[in-house]
């Protein structure tokens, strides 16, 4: 059985030979008495060896100790992370529209992907894919500027011009003549008419309304380029994001965000066909009963469509307000016509749409479009739900089996 190298003892360097000394005599014990000139066993010597080592190669000498334990700098640790997250927030809340956009752009291409991979297994490369899809989008949103917007600016035409006509019914109204004599309100509105506060307030108005929609069409451009962008780059994202996953777990990771990819873009898809075939089926009874701007209506409430909750009503009621300038009849059968679609659509057109795409319960839907749209309004109520149904995938997938196992 070899022994350890560390209790042999050293060897004799060659030189010359030593004097002769007379051995110590063994005490009572029987152990030898060390001789006081005998050197030191070298695991004594070693650590002031490495020790002299260390000194040498750190020319300013050994640092001290630190000074984590010091309430000075402890202090100015928390007031610096304190700053930190200051200026985080406020650089969030500055940029928080492009964020907004961002995320709608990310959402719409995530949406939009089925549609590219769906032309890809047709045959198409996936550019060409990607702009067929594209030129589509931007097709929409050309039909429903040259459907809505000449019907507006018209209306307001006439509006304008029967302006007149509405001033001298409410002369010739009883009613209107009595107010006027006791609180004067034909010679109020003629001082207002004939000042400058009413223009001034016009002017500001028309600036207000021109800065609106100067942002809405900024907003719709940005949108439509970042989309275009995250369409065309969306493998690449989505592999660098799993990327960024420890290699253990990025298999499952993977798994899980295809699945939620795949959710997401299978609730846009069906959101968009829900919502065609209610402007379709829209604009074919405002055409048949005689209901003017059938087209710009129909488009209005394919777009309000696409809101949960509210966005049908929304609709509805614009088109039967139009419905109403043709006859009260008219108006009648336009909100029947509603209330009986949306019946049909809840429970035979969206549950065969929605089979393979989003399954979440209605309470959980209800309770998710409310919180998104109270936090972000329109927006946040259309992305509430694939986000609820993401979060339900996570939760039954990862957050149940792990408290299963304990």
């Amino acid at each position: 059985m070899s022994r350890d190298r560390s209790h042999q003892p050293a060897q004799a360097v060659p030189g010359p030979d030593p004097e002769p000394q007379s051995e110590p005599q063994p005490s009572e014990g029987g152990a030898r008495p060390r001789s006081p000139s005998a050197a030191p066993p070298p695991e004594v010597a070693a650590p002031d060896g490495a020790a002299a080592d260390a000194t040498e190669a750190l020319p300013f000498g050994r640092p001290g100790r630190p000074l984590g334990r010091s309430p000075f700098v402890f202090g100015f640790t928390a007031a610096l992370g304190v700053l930190t997250a200051w200026l985080l927030v406020q650089a969030l809340t500055a940029t928080a529209s492009i964020l907004v956009l961002i995320v709608v752009s990310l959402f719409l291409a995530v949406g939009l992907d089925p549609a590219v991979r769906w032309l890809q297994r047709h045959g198409l490369p996936r550019w060409a894919a990607i702009a067929a899809v594209f030129a589509a989008v931007i097709a929409f949103f050309a039909g429903f500027g040259m459907a809505v917007v000449p019907a507006l600016s018209q209306q307001a035409g006439q509006f304008a011009e029967q302006l007149p006509g509405y001033v001298e019914q409410l002369q010739n109204n009883s009613q209107v003549r009595e107010l006027d004599q006791r609180f004067g309100l034909l010679e109020r509105l003629q001082t207002y008419l004939t000042s400058g506060d009413l223009g001034r307030q016009v002017f500001g108005g028309l600036l207000g309304a021109a800065g609106v929609v100067v942002g809405a069409v900024f907003s719709t451009l940005t949108v439509l380029i970042l989309t275009l962008y995250f369409l065309a780059a969306l493998r690449s994202i989505t592999t660098t994001g799993y990327r960024l996953v420890p290699r253990s777990r990025r298999a499952r990771v993977r798994l899980l965000g295809d699945e939620i990819l795949n959710r997401v873009g299978g609730y846009v898809g069906g959101n968009l066909i829900i919502s065609a075939i209610a402007g379709v089926t829209t604009f074919f009874f405002l055409w048949v009963m005689g209901v003017p701007y059938a087209l710009a209506l129909a488009i209005i409430v394919a777009v309000t469509d696409l809101i949960p909750l509210v966005g049908a009503g929304i609709g509805a009621a614009v088109a039967t307000l139009a419905a109403l300038s043709v006859s009260v009849p008219v108006a009648v059968g336009t909100l029947v016509f509603f209330v009986v679609y949306q019946q049909i659509e809840n429970y035979l057109i969206a549950p065969k749409v929605m089979r393979s795409s989003v399954d979440v319960p209605a309470t959980a839907t209800i309770v998710a479009a409310l919180v998104g749209g109270a936090l972000l309004g329109i927006v946040g109520a259309l992305l509430a739900i694939p986000v609820a149904a993401a979060v339900q995938l996570i939760a039954t997938e990862v957050a149940l089996p792990r408290q299963e196992r304990h």
